[in-house]
Protein backbone atom coordinates (compact mmCIF):
# COMPACT_ATOMS: atom_id res chain seq x y z
CA UNK A 1 0.00 0.00 0.00
CA UNK A 2 1.23 3.50 -0.72
CA UNK A 3 1.78 6.53 1.43
CA UNK A 4 -0.58 6.94 4.41
CA UNK A 5 -2.81 9.99 4.58
CA UNK A 6 -4.11 11.79 7.60
CA UNK A 7 -7.42 10.40 8.81
CA UNK A 8 -10.29 12.70 7.76
CA UNK A 9 -12.30 14.23 10.55
CA UNK A 10 -15.37 12.10 9.99
CA UNK A 11 -16.40 8.45 10.16
CA UNK A 12 -15.37 6.43 7.18
CA UNK A 13 -18.84 5.00 6.63
CA UNK A 14 -20.86 8.20 6.24
CA UNK A 15 -21.11 10.68 3.35
CA UNK A 16 -19.77 14.11 4.35
CA UNK A 17 -21.96 17.16 3.90
CA UNK A 18 -20.48 19.50 1.30
CA UNK A 19 -19.94 22.32 3.81
CA UNK A 20 -17.39 20.14 5.64
CA UNK A 21 -15.20 19.82 2.55
CA UNK A 22 -11.82 21.16 3.66
CA UNK A 23 -9.54 18.65 1.89
CA UNK A 24 -7.21 20.05 -0.77
CA UNK A 25 -6.18 16.91 -2.65
CA UNK A 26 -6.98 17.20 -6.36
CA UNK A 27 -7.10 13.41 -6.78
CA UNK A 28 -8.26 10.68 -4.41
CA UNK A 29 -5.82 8.45 -2.61
CA UNK A 30 -7.18 5.42 -0.71
CA UNK A 31 -6.45 5.21 2.99
CA UNK A 32 -6.48 1.69 4.32
CA UNK A 33 -6.64 2.75 7.97
CA UNK A 34 -9.74 4.94 7.70
CA UNK A 35 -11.63 3.27 4.88
CA UNK A 36 -11.92 -0.36 5.77
CA UNK A 37 -14.34 -0.77 8.66
CA UNK A 38 -13.82 -3.85 10.81
CA UNK A 39 -17.41 -5.01 10.19
CA UNK A 40 -17.27 -4.52 6.43
CA UNK A 41 -17.94 -7.67 4.39
CA UNK A 42 -15.26 -9.21 2.25
CA UNK A 43 -14.32 -7.16 -0.81
CA UNK A 44 -15.90 -8.62 -3.97
CA UNK A 45 -13.90 -10.59 -6.52
CA UNK A 46 -13.24 -8.46 -9.58
CA UNK A 47 -12.59 -9.46 -13.21
CA UNK A 48 -8.93 -9.58 -14.16
CA UNK A 49 -7.31 -8.32 -17.33
CA UNK A 50 -5.73 -11.79 -17.57
CA UNK A 51 -9.20 -13.22 -18.29
CA UNK A 52 -9.90 -10.92 -21.25
CA UNK A 53 -8.95 -12.29 -24.68
CA UNK A 54 -7.61 -10.03 -27.43
CA UNK A 55 -6.91 -7.13 -25.09
CA UNK A 56 -4.99 -4.35 -26.89
CA UNK A 57 -1.26 -4.64 -26.04
CA UNK A 58 -1.07 -1.12 -24.59
CA UNK A 59 -4.01 -1.71 -22.25
CA UNK A 60 -2.60 -5.08 -21.22
CA UNK A 61 0.75 -3.46 -20.40
CA UNK A 62 -0.93 -0.76 -18.33
CA UNK A 63 -3.01 -3.32 -16.44
CA UNK A 64 0.06 -5.46 -15.85
CA UNK A 65 1.96 -2.52 -14.35
CA UNK A 66 -0.97 -1.51 -12.15
CA UNK A 67 -1.52 -5.07 -10.90
CA UNK A 68 2.12 -5.89 -10.19
CA UNK A 69 3.63 -2.61 -9.00
CA UNK A 70 3.28 -1.07 -5.55
CA UNK A 71 1.43 2.21 -5.36
CA UNK A 72 4.59 3.94 -4.13
CA UNK A 73 6.51 3.18 -7.34
CA UNK A 74 3.82 2.78 -10.00
CA UNK A 75 4.17 6.34 -11.34
CA UNK A 76 7.92 5.97 -11.77
CA UNK A 77 7.48 2.65 -13.58
CA UNK A 78 4.88 4.22 -15.87
CA UNK A 79 7.26 7.10 -16.60
CA UNK A 80 10.01 4.62 -17.52
CA UNK A 81 7.80 3.03 -20.18
CA UNK A 82 7.43 6.38 -22.00
CA UNK A 83 3.95 5.20 -22.94
CA UNK A 84 1.37 7.72 -24.15
CA UNK A 85 -2.26 7.20 -23.20
CA UNK A 86 -5.63 8.38 -24.47
CA UNK A 87 -8.85 8.79 -22.52
CA UNK A 88 -10.01 5.45 -23.92
CA UNK A 89 -6.82 3.76 -22.73
CA UNK A 90 -7.37 5.13 -19.23
CA UNK A 91 -10.98 3.93 -19.14
CA UNK A 92 -10.06 0.47 -20.42
CA UNK A 93 -7.24 0.06 -17.90
CA UNK A 94 -9.34 1.27 -14.95
CA UNK A 95 -12.19 -1.11 -15.77
CA UNK A 96 -9.81 -4.06 -15.35
CA UNK A 97 -7.88 -2.79 -12.33
CA UNK A 98 -10.46 -2.92 -9.54
CA UNK A 99 -8.30 -5.47 -7.73
CA UNK A 100 -5.46 -2.92 -7.32
CA UNK A 101 -7.22 0.29 -6.27
CA UNK A 102 -4.19 2.07 -4.76
CA UNK A 103 -2.02 1.65 -7.84
CA UNK A 104 -5.00 2.31 -10.13
CA UNK A 105 -5.63 5.68 -8.50
CA UNK A 106 -1.94 6.56 -8.87
CA UNK A 107 -2.22 5.59 -12.56
CA UNK A 108 -5.28 7.83 -12.85
CA UNK A 109 -3.29 10.74 -11.41
CA UNK A 110 -0.27 9.98 -13.63
CA UNK A 111 -2.36 9.80 -16.79
CA UNK A 112 -4.04 13.09 -15.89
CA UNK A 113 -0.75 14.90 -16.56
CA UNK A 114 -0.78 13.63 -20.15
CA UNK A 115 -4.46 14.50 -20.62
CA UNK A 116 -4.10 18.03 -19.23
CA UNK A 117 -6.09 16.97 -16.18
CA UNK A 118 -9.06 16.43 -18.47
CA UNK A 119 -10.27 12.93 -17.65
CA UNK A 120 -13.63 11.85 -19.04
CA UNK A 121 -16.67 11.70 -16.73
CA UNK A 122 -16.68 7.95 -17.28
CA UNK A 123 -13.10 7.62 -16.03
CA UNK A 124 -13.95 9.62 -12.92
CA UNK A 125 -17.00 7.43 -12.31
CA UNK A 126 -14.80 4.35 -12.65
CA UNK A 127 -12.51 5.72 -9.93
CA UNK A 128 -15.49 6.43 -7.67
CA UNK A 129 -16.87 2.96 -8.30
CA UNK A 130 -13.49 1.26 -7.79
CA UNK A 131 -12.90 3.00 -4.48
CA UNK A 132 -16.43 2.28 -3.31
CA UNK A 133 -16.37 -1.37 -4.29
CA UNK A 134 -13.11 -1.73 -2.34
CA UNK A 135 -14.76 0.07 0.62
CA UNK A 136 -12.40 3.08 0.50
CA UNK A 137 -15.30 5.38 1.30
CA UNK A 138 -13.32 8.45 2.44
CA UNK A 139 -11.30 8.43 -0.77
CA UNK A 140 -14.47 7.79 -2.76
CA UNK A 141 -16.03 10.98 -1.40
CA UNK A 142 -12.83 12.91 -2.11
CA UNK A 143 -13.18 11.82 -5.73
CA UNK A 144 -16.84 12.89 -5.80
CA UNK A 145 -15.92 16.35 -4.49
CA UNK A 146 -13.23 16.67 -7.14
CA UNK A 147 -15.81 15.72 -9.77
CA UNK A 148 -18.17 18.38 -8.45
CA UNK A 149 -15.51 21.06 -8.81
CA UNK A 150 -15.21 20.07 -12.46
CA UNK A 151 -18.97 19.76 -12.95
CA UNK A 152 -18.66 16.09 -13.89
CA UNK A 153 -20.84 14.47 -11.22
CA UNK A 154 -24.08 12.83 -12.33
CA UNK A 155 -26.69 10.32 -11.26
CA UNK A 156 -24.35 7.56 -12.46
CA UNK A 157 -21.87 8.73 -9.81
CA UNK A 158 -24.42 8.35 -7.05
CA UNK A 159 -25.75 5.09 -8.45
CA UNK A 160 -22.24 3.73 -7.93
CA UNK A 161 -22.12 5.15 -4.39
CA UNK A 162 -25.47 3.57 -3.51
CA UNK A 163 -24.34 0.21 -4.83
CA UNK A 164 -21.01 0.32 -2.99
CA UNK A 165 -22.58 1.08 0.38
CA UNK A 166 -25.28 -1.56 -0.09
CA UNK A 167 -22.89 -4.38 -0.94
CA UNK A 168 -20.85 -3.34 2.12
CA UNK A 169 -24.06 -3.95 4.11
CA UNK A 170 -24.39 -0.24 4.89
CA UNK A 171 -27.84 0.61 3.62
CA UNK A 172 -28.14 3.45 6.14
CA UNK A 173 -25.10 5.17 4.61
CA UNK A 174 -26.53 4.66 1.11
CA UNK A 175 -29.68 6.48 2.23
CA UNK A 176 -27.55 9.25 3.77
CA UNK A 177 -25.76 9.62 0.43
CA UNK A 178 -29.18 9.99 -1.21
CA UNK A 179 -30.05 12.69 1.33
CA UNK A 180 -27.00 14.84 0.42
CA UNK A 181 -27.22 14.44 -3.37
CA UNK A 182 -28.45 17.96 -3.96
CA UNK A 183 -25.46 19.41 -2.09
CA UNK A 184 -23.34 17.71 -4.78
CA UNK A 185 -25.34 19.15 -7.64
CA UNK A 186 -27.53 16.13 -8.39
CA UNK A 187 -31.33 16.31 -8.18
CA UNK A 188 -32.97 14.13 -5.56
CA UNK A 189 -35.83 13.08 -7.80
CA UNK A 190 -37.70 9.88 -8.58
CA UNK A 191 -34.98 8.71 -10.96
CA UNK A 192 -32.43 8.96 -8.16
CA UNK A 193 -34.90 7.29 -5.81
CA UNK A 194 -35.27 4.38 -8.20
CA UNK A 195 -31.51 4.07 -8.50
CA UNK A 196 -31.18 3.71 -4.72
CA UNK A 197 -34.13 1.32 -4.42
CA UNK A 198 -32.66 -0.79 -7.23
CA UNK A 199 -29.25 -0.97 -5.54
CA UNK A 200 -30.83 -2.13 -2.27
CA UNK A 201 -33.07 -4.72 -3.96
CA UNK A 202 -30.28 -6.13 -6.13
CA UNK A 203 -28.44 -7.07 -2.95
CA UNK A 204 -31.38 -9.05 -1.58
CA UNK A 205 -32.49 -6.35 0.88
CA UNK A 206 -35.92 -5.60 -0.55
CA UNK A 207 -37.53 -5.23 2.88
CA UNK A 208 -35.18 -2.32 3.66
CA UNK A 209 -35.95 -0.79 0.26
CA UNK A 210 -39.70 -1.05 0.90
CA UNK A 211 -39.36 0.50 4.37
CA UNK A 212 -37.28 3.35 2.95
CA UNK A 213 -39.82 4.02 0.20
CA UNK A 214 -42.65 4.30 2.72
CA UNK A 215 -40.64 6.87 4.66
CA UNK A 216 -39.82 9.04 1.67
CA UNK A 217 -42.77 8.77 -0.73
CA UNK A 218 -44.51 11.80 0.77
CA UNK A 219 -41.52 13.87 -0.37
CA UNK A 220 -40.76 12.10 -3.66
CA UNK A 221 -43.67 10.51 -5.47
CA UNK A 222 -42.80 6.97 -6.64
CA UNK A 223 -43.57 6.01 -10.22
CA UNK A 224 -44.26 2.75 -12.04
CA UNK A 225 -40.56 1.94 -12.23
CA UNK A 226 -40.21 2.27 -8.46
CA UNK A 227 -42.78 -0.43 -7.85
CA UNK A 228 -41.52 -2.60 -10.69
CA UNK A 229 -38.08 -2.59 -9.03
CA UNK A 230 -39.54 -3.52 -5.62
CA UNK A 231 -41.70 -6.28 -7.07
CA UNK A 232 -38.74 -7.70 -8.95
CA UNK A 233 -36.90 -7.73 -5.62
CA UNK A 234 -39.71 -9.70 -4.00
CA UNK A 235 -39.72 -12.05 -6.98
CA UNK A 236 -36.00 -12.72 -6.56
CA UNK A 237 -36.48 -13.33 -2.84
CA UNK A 238 -39.66 -15.39 -3.31
CA UNK A 239 -41.65 -13.34 -0.78
CA UNK A 240 -45.25 -13.54 -1.98
CA UNK A 241 -46.76 -11.97 1.15
CA UNK A 242 -44.62 -8.85 0.90
CA UNK A 243 -45.25 -8.73 -2.86
CA UNK A 244 -49.01 -8.53 -2.24
CA UNK A 245 -48.54 -5.64 0.17
CA UNK A 246 -46.33 -3.76 -2.29
CA UNK A 247 -48.78 -4.47 -5.11
CA UNK A 248 -51.66 -3.04 -3.07
CA UNK A 249 -49.59 0.07 -2.27
CA UNK A 250 -48.75 0.45 -5.97
CA UNK A 251 -52.40 0.36 -7.01
CA UNK A 252 -53.25 2.97 -4.35
CA UNK A 253 -50.33 5.25 -5.24
CA UNK A 254 -50.25 5.13 -9.04
CA UNK A 255 -53.34 3.16 -10.08
CA UNK A 256 -53.60 0.64 -12.88
CA UNK A 257 -51.21 1.33 -15.75
CA UNK A 258 -51.23 -0.85 -18.91
CA UNK A 259 -47.61 0.18 -19.49
CA UNK A 260 -46.45 -1.20 -16.14
CA UNK A 261 -45.86 -4.65 -17.61
CA UNK A 262 -42.65 -5.36 -15.65
CA UNK A 263 -44.39 -4.84 -12.29
CA UNK A 264 -47.30 -7.15 -13.18
CA UNK A 265 -44.86 -9.69 -14.54
CA UNK A 266 -42.79 -9.85 -11.35
CA UNK A 267 -45.84 -9.84 -9.08
CA UNK A 268 -47.53 -12.81 -10.73
CA UNK A 269 -44.26 -14.70 -11.03
CA UNK A 270 -43.78 -14.27 -7.27
CA UNK A 271 -47.21 -15.68 -6.48
CA UNK A 272 -46.97 -18.67 -8.78
CA UNK A 273 -44.68 -20.96 -6.67
CA UNK A 274 -46.49 -20.12 -3.40
CA UNK A 275 -49.05 -22.50 -1.83
CA UNK A 276 -52.28 -22.14 -3.78
CA UNK A 277 -50.25 -19.93 -6.13
CA UNK A 278 -51.92 -20.88 -9.39
CA UNK A 279 -55.38 -20.06 -8.05
CA UNK A 280 -54.22 -16.69 -6.76
CA UNK A 281 -52.38 -15.95 -9.97
CA UNK A 282 -55.47 -16.58 -12.07
CA UNK A 283 -57.55 -14.36 -9.75
CA UNK A 284 -55.13 -11.45 -10.07
CA UNK A 285 -54.68 -12.14 -13.77
CA UNK A 286 -58.44 -11.80 -14.33
CA UNK A 287 -58.43 -8.54 -12.37
CA UNK A 288 -55.62 -7.21 -14.56
CA UNK A 289 -57.52 -8.22 -17.69
CA UNK A 290 -60.62 -6.39 -16.49
CA UNK A 291 -58.53 -3.21 -16.13
CA UNK A 292 -56.80 -3.52 -19.47
CA UNK A 293 -53.46 -4.55 -17.95
CA UNK A 294 -51.26 -7.56 -18.48
CA UNK A 295 -47.93 -9.08 -17.48
CA UNK A 296 -45.17 -9.75 -20.00
CA UNK A 297 -43.74 -12.70 -21.89
CA UNK A 298 -41.77 -13.99 -18.89
CA UNK A 299 -44.93 -14.62 -16.90
CA UNK A 300 -46.77 -16.22 -19.80
CA UNK A 301 -43.89 -18.59 -20.39
CA UNK A 302 -43.67 -19.65 -16.73
CA UNK A 303 -47.45 -19.85 -16.21
CA UNK A 304 -48.10 -21.84 -19.37
CA UNK A 305 -45.31 -24.23 -18.38
CA UNK A 306 -47.07 -24.71 -15.03
CA UNK A 307 -50.27 -25.50 -16.92
CA UNK A 308 -48.37 -28.05 -19.00
CA UNK A 309 -47.11 -29.77 -15.83
CA UNK A 310 -50.66 -30.13 -14.51
CA UNK A 311 -52.45 -30.70 -17.84
CA UNK A 312 -54.50 -27.53 -17.25
CA UNK A 313 -55.60 -26.90 -20.83
CA UNK A 314 -58.34 -24.47 -19.84
CA UNK A 315 -55.99 -22.23 -17.87
CA UNK A 316 -53.38 -22.31 -20.62
CA UNK A 317 -55.93 -21.37 -23.26
CA UNK A 318 -57.11 -18.39 -21.19
CA UNK A 319 -53.54 -17.16 -20.86
CA UNK A 320 -52.83 -17.76 -24.53
CA UNK A 321 -55.96 -16.03 -25.81
CA UNK A 322 -55.32 -13.01 -23.58
CA UNK A 323 -51.74 -12.74 -24.75
CA UNK A 324 -52.75 -12.83 -28.43
CA UNK A 325 -55.93 -10.75 -28.26
CA UNK A 326 -54.30 -7.85 -26.39
CA UNK A 327 -51.22 -7.85 -28.64
CA UNK A 328 -49.20 -7.85 -25.43
CA UNK A 329 -46.35 -9.85 -26.81
CA UNK A 330 -45.77 -12.22 -29.67
CA UNK A 331 -45.41 -15.83 -28.54
CA UNK A 332 -42.04 -17.31 -29.39
CA UNK A 333 -41.15 -20.84 -30.47
CA UNK A 334 -40.59 -21.98 -26.89
CA UNK A 335 -44.10 -20.90 -25.90
CA UNK A 336 -45.61 -22.60 -28.92
CA UNK A 337 -43.75 -25.79 -28.07
CA UNK A 338 -45.23 -25.75 -24.57
CA UNK A 339 -48.76 -25.26 -25.90
CA UNK A 340 -48.37 -27.96 -28.55
CA UNK A 341 -47.07 -30.37 -25.89
CA UNK A 342 -50.07 -29.56 -23.67
CA UNK A 343 -52.57 -30.12 -26.48
CA UNK A 344 -50.93 -33.43 -27.26
CA UNK A 345 -51.02 -34.44 -23.61
CA UNK A 346 -54.75 -33.65 -23.54
CA UNK A 347 -55.31 -35.69 -26.73
CA UNK A 348 -56.11 -32.62 -28.84
CA UNK A 349 -54.03 -33.43 -31.90
CA UNK A 350 -56.07 -31.25 -34.26
CA UNK A 351 -55.52 -28.19 -32.04
CA UNK A 352 -51.84 -29.06 -31.72
CA UNK A 353 -51.49 -29.29 -35.50
CA UNK A 354 -53.37 -26.01 -35.86
CA UNK A 355 -50.90 -24.27 -33.56
CA UNK A 356 -48.03 -25.63 -35.64
CA UNK A 357 -49.62 -24.19 -38.76
CA UNK A 358 -50.19 -20.74 -37.21
CA UNK A 359 -46.72 -20.32 -35.74
CA UNK A 360 -45.13 -18.67 -38.75
CA UNK A 361 -47.99 -16.14 -38.97
CA UNK A 362 -47.00 -14.94 -35.49
CA UNK A 363 -43.30 -14.74 -36.29
CA UNK A 364 -42.33 -17.99 -34.56
CA UNK A 365 -40.70 -20.79 -36.50
CA UNK A 366 -41.02 -24.48 -35.60
CA UNK A 367 -37.82 -26.24 -34.58
CA UNK A 368 -36.88 -29.88 -34.03
CA UNK A 369 -38.52 -29.87 -30.59
CA UNK A 370 -41.79 -28.58 -32.05
CA UNK A 371 -42.01 -31.34 -34.61
CA UNK A 372 -40.74 -34.11 -32.34
CA UNK A 373 -43.36 -33.42 -29.68
CA UNK A 374 -46.15 -33.74 -32.25
CA UNK A 375 -44.50 -36.63 -34.12
CA UNK A 376 -44.10 -38.66 -30.92
CA UNK A 377 -47.72 -38.07 -29.92
CA UNK A 378 -49.12 -39.03 -33.33
CA UNK A 379 -47.03 -42.21 -33.44
CA UNK A 380 -48.16 -43.15 -29.95
CA UNK A 381 -51.80 -42.62 -30.98
CA UNK A 382 -51.15 -44.62 -34.19
CA UNK A 383 -52.31 -41.76 -36.41
CA UNK A 384 -50.13 -42.88 -39.30
CA UNK A 385 -51.02 -40.44 -42.05
CA UNK A 386 -50.68 -37.42 -39.78
CA UNK A 387 -47.45 -38.74 -38.28
CA UNK A 388 -45.96 -39.40 -41.71
CA UNK A 389 -46.98 -35.94 -42.88
CA UNK A 390 -45.22 -34.36 -39.86
CA UNK A 391 -42.14 -36.52 -40.52
CA UNK A 392 -41.90 -35.37 -44.13
CA UNK A 393 -42.48 -31.73 -43.20
CA UNK A 394 -39.81 -31.70 -40.52
CA UNK A 395 -37.24 -33.35 -42.79
CA UNK A 396 -38.09 -30.90 -45.57
CA UNK A 397 -37.59 -28.02 -43.10
CA UNK A 398 -34.22 -29.45 -42.06
CA UNK A 399 -35.37 -30.30 -38.53
CA UNK A 400 -34.03 -33.52 -37.06
CA UNK A 401 -36.41 -36.29 -35.95
CA UNK A 402 -35.24 -37.93 -32.71
CA UNK A 403 -33.87 -41.41 -33.26
CA UNK A 404 -36.18 -42.79 -30.57
CA UNK A 405 -39.19 -41.33 -32.37
CA UNK A 406 -37.99 -42.74 -35.68
CA UNK A 407 -37.52 -46.19 -34.16
CA UNK A 408 -41.03 -46.07 -32.71
CA UNK A 409 -42.40 -44.92 -36.07
CA UNK A 410 -40.76 -47.83 -37.94
CA UNK A 411 -42.22 -50.31 -35.45
CA UNK A 412 -45.69 -48.77 -35.63
CA UNK A 413 -45.74 -48.57 -39.44
CA UNK A 414 -44.70 -52.21 -39.72
CA UNK A 415 -47.21 -53.32 -37.08
CA UNK A 416 -49.95 -51.69 -39.11
CA UNK A 417 -48.69 -53.13 -42.38
CA UNK A 418 -47.35 -49.95 -44.00
CA UNK A 419 -43.97 -51.04 -45.33
CA UNK A 420 -43.49 -47.96 -47.53
CA UNK A 421 -43.57 -45.55 -44.60
CA UNK A 422 -41.44 -47.82 -42.43
CA UNK A 423 -38.76 -48.09 -45.14
CA UNK A 424 -38.69 -44.34 -45.72
CA UNK A 425 -38.12 -43.65 -42.02
CA UNK A 426 -35.50 -46.42 -41.84
CA UNK A 427 -33.63 -44.86 -44.76
CA UNK A 428 -33.58 -41.58 -42.87
CA UNK A 429 -32.22 -43.31 -39.77
CA UNK A 430 -29.28 -45.00 -41.50
CA UNK A 431 -28.40 -41.80 -43.39
CA UNK A 432 -28.38 -39.62 -40.28
CA UNK A 433 -27.44 -41.84 -37.34
CA UNK A 434 -24.45 -44.12 -36.92
CA UNK A 435 -25.16 -45.97 -33.67
CA UNK A 436 -27.93 -48.03 -32.05
CA UNK A 437 -29.08 -49.25 -35.46
CA UNK A 438 -29.13 -53.00 -34.89
CA UNK A 439 -32.52 -53.29 -33.18
CA UNK A 440 -34.51 -51.27 -35.70
CA UNK A 441 -32.60 -52.74 -38.66
CA UNK A 442 -33.49 -56.28 -37.65
CA UNK A 443 -37.05 -55.12 -37.04
CA UNK A 444 -37.25 -53.80 -40.61
CA UNK A 445 -35.95 -57.03 -42.17
CA UNK A 446 -38.17 -59.26 -40.01
CA UNK A 447 -41.16 -56.99 -40.53
CA UNK A 448 -40.79 -57.03 -44.32
CA UNK A 449 -40.50 -60.81 -44.20
CA UNK A 450 -43.71 -61.00 -42.11
CA UNK A 451 -45.46 -58.79 -44.66
CA UNK A 452 -44.38 -61.27 -47.35
CA UNK A 453 -42.09 -58.72 -48.99
CA UNK A 454 -39.21 -61.18 -49.24
CA UNK A 455 -37.12 -59.45 -51.96
CA UNK A 456 -37.13 -56.18 -49.98
CA UNK A 457 -36.29 -58.05 -46.79
CA UNK A 458 -33.25 -59.57 -48.51
CA UNK A 459 -32.26 -56.20 -49.95
CA UNK A 460 -32.23 -54.47 -46.56
CA UNK A 461 -30.55 -57.45 -44.91
CA UNK A 462 -27.71 -57.20 -47.45
CA UNK A 463 -27.55 -53.44 -46.92
CA UNK A 464 -27.23 -53.95 -43.15
CA UNK A 465 -24.38 -56.39 -43.66
CA UNK A 466 -22.63 -53.98 -46.04
CA UNK A 467 -22.95 -51.16 -43.50
CA UNK A 468 -21.60 -53.27 -40.67
CA UNK A 469 -24.91 -53.35 -38.82
CA UNK A 470 -25.28 -56.69 -37.06
CA UNK A 471 -27.95 -58.93 -38.57
CA UNK A 472 -29.11 -61.28 -35.83
CA UNK A 473 -29.17 -65.06 -36.25
CA UNK A 474 -32.88 -64.97 -35.41
CA UNK A 475 -33.59 -62.60 -38.31
CA UNK A 476 -31.40 -64.68 -40.61
CA UNK A 477 -33.30 -67.84 -39.59
CA UNK A 478 -36.64 -66.22 -40.45
CA UNK A 479 -35.31 -65.21 -43.85
CA UNK A 480 -33.99 -68.71 -44.46
CA UNK A 481 -37.39 -70.24 -43.77
CA UNK A 482 -39.16 -67.80 -46.11
CA UNK A 483 -36.59 -68.14 -48.90
CA UNK A 484 -36.51 -71.96 -48.77
CA UNK A 485 -40.33 -72.06 -48.87
CA UNK A 486 -40.23 -69.80 -51.94
CA UNK A 487 -37.66 -72.06 -53.62
CA UNK A 488 -34.91 -69.47 -53.34
CA UNK A 489 -32.38 -71.38 -51.30
CA UNK A 490 -29.38 -70.05 -53.31
CA UNK A 491 -30.38 -66.49 -52.41
CA UNK A 492 -30.18 -67.43 -48.76
CA UNK A 493 -26.83 -69.20 -49.30
CA UNK A 494 -25.36 -66.04 -50.82
CA UNK A 495 -26.78 -63.93 -48.00
CA UNK A 496 -25.30 -66.34 -45.45
CA UNK A 497 -21.89 -66.16 -47.16
CA UNK A 498 -21.90 -62.38 -46.96
CA UNK A 499 -23.00 -62.55 -43.34
CA UNK A 500 -20.16 -64.91 -42.41
CA UNK A 501 -17.45 -62.96 -44.23
CA UNK A 502 -18.47 -59.62 -42.84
Amino acid sequence: MGKKHKRPNRTSSSPPPLRHDHHKRRHPSPNADSARHHQTPKVPTFPSYLEIPNLPPKVRLLCDIIANTSSSTVERVLDDTAIRVSSQDVEDALKLSYGSPSSAVKFFRWSGHQLNDNHSPYAWNLVVDMLGKNFFFDAMWDAVKSMRKKGLQSLATFASIFSSYVIADRVREAIMAFDVMEQYGCPRDVVALNSLVSAICRDGKTMQAADFLRSVKELIRPDADTYAILLEGWENEGNSGAAKQTFDEMVIDIGWDPGNVAAYDSFLNTLLPAPDGRREVMKFFQTMRDRGCSPGIKFYRIAIQECVKTNDLKGAQLLWETMLSRNICRPDTKLYNSMIALHCSCDESNLARGMLDEMVCNGAFPNSETYNVLFKFLIRRRKLEEAFSIFNEMVQNECIPDQANCNAAVRTFLDLGDAYKAIKVWKYIIENYDSDLEGTGNLVVAGLRDLDRIPEAVKYAEDMIARGIKLSSSTLSKLKHALVEAGKGPVYDELLRKWKTR
